[in-house]
């Protein structure tokens, strides 16, 4: 059985996140990702005044997003989803979430980095219409040293 059938969709809300929500969002963070952000790092994310956004599922944080709108451009710097709760439709709701914040702020692209090794969320962002404008080398940290990141873009209409 996939994941999608045992974990059935329930109904979920994004809000904004807060400091309450840092040692959630570190742990998704740790199980997610082999180099993932320090605690430290969100909450910095938090005091810069970017938009954090948290997703909720029967109360708990299952998802997370950040978004830095500065100098006309939107930049995704995180967007993840708990392991427990992928292939349900959260990312894609995250990053629905990310675009129209950033088209309210009148930003007319939104950039992001991912590690081309990501496929998963690769597939996502061309279905949401981002496609690749450069690489950046040694970008990520690896086990083997470093690994090049694909910078993604999308134009975004924005609202009149």
């Amino acid at each position: 059985m996939i994941m999608s059938m045992l974990k059935p969709k329930l109904p979920v809300t994004i809000r904004e996140m807060n400091n309450d929500d840092l040692s959630m969002v570190s742990d998704i963070e740790r199980r997610s990702y082999e180099f993932p952000w320090s605690h430290g790092v969100f909450h910095d994310c938090l005091l810069a005044g970017n938009q954090c956004l948290a997703l909720i599922r029967e109360g708990h944080v299952a998802g997370y997003a950040i978004l830095s709108v500065a100098a006309g451009e939107a930049h995704i710097l995180n967007l993840c989803t708990d392991p427990e709760f992928r292939a349900l439709g959260y990312g894609e709701r995250l990053l629905d979430e990310l675009m129209y914040r950033a088209r309210s702020a009148s930003v007319r692209e939104i950039f992001l980095e991912v590690r081309p090794t990501n496929e998963t969320a690769i597939g996502l962002y061309r279905k949401k219409g981002f496609h690749q404008i450069a690489a950046r080398p040694a970008y990520y940290q690896a086990h083997d040293g470093r690994e090049d990141a694909s910078v993604l873009v999308k134009k975004l209409a924005v609202d009149s």
